[in-house]
C-alpha cells in the first residue's frame, strides 16, 4: 500500500508560478514511475507530465511543454512539478499518481494522492 500528499497549490495571477509537491510514504519501489495529472470540472482526468523513477525519461503534454518540470527526490522519495508561466486554462485540481511504467492513460495509475487545487486568476 502507498499513500501519496500532493502540497503547494494555491490562487495565483496569470503569468506566475507554483510548485507542487508529492510525497510518498508505505511501500515504494524504483520500479514505479510519477505522473502529474489534473481535472476542471465538467473534465475528464488530464495527462500534464510523468517521470520514471530512475529520472531517465520525462514526458509532457503539448499543452504544458516549455512551462513545467516535472522532478524527483529519491532521498525524500519525493516528486514536484515546478509550473511557470501559469495561464488560467491552467486552473484545476492537481493529482500525482503512481504506475509501473510511466503513461499518459490514468487507467494505468494504480495509486494516486488526494489533490490540491490550482487557480490561475486572468
Amino acid at each position: 500500500q502507498v499513500q501519496l500528499v500532493e502540497s503547494g497549490g494555491g490562487l495565483v495571477q496569470a503569468g506566475g508560478s507554483l510548485r507542487l509537491s508529492c510525497a510518498a510514504s508505505g511501500r515504494t519501489f524504483s520500479a514505479y514511475a510519477m505522473g502529474w495529472f489534473r481535472q476542471a470540472p465538467g473534465k475528464d482526468r488530464e495527462f500534464v507530465a510523468a517521470i520514471t523513477w530512475n529520472g531517465i525519461n520525462t514526458y509532457y503534454a503539448d499543452s504544458v511543454k516549455g512551462r513545467f518540470i516535472i522532478s524527483r527526490d529519491n532521498a525524500k522519495n519525493t516528486v514536484y512539478l515546478q509550473m511557470n508561466s501559469l495561464k488560467p486554462e491552467d486552473t484545476a485540481v492537481y493529482y500525482c499518481g503512481g504506475s509501473s511504467l510511466a503513461s499518459s492513460r490514468p487507467r494505468e495509475y494504480d495509486f494516486w494522492g488526494q489533490g490540491t487545487q490550482v487557480t490561475v486568476s486572468s
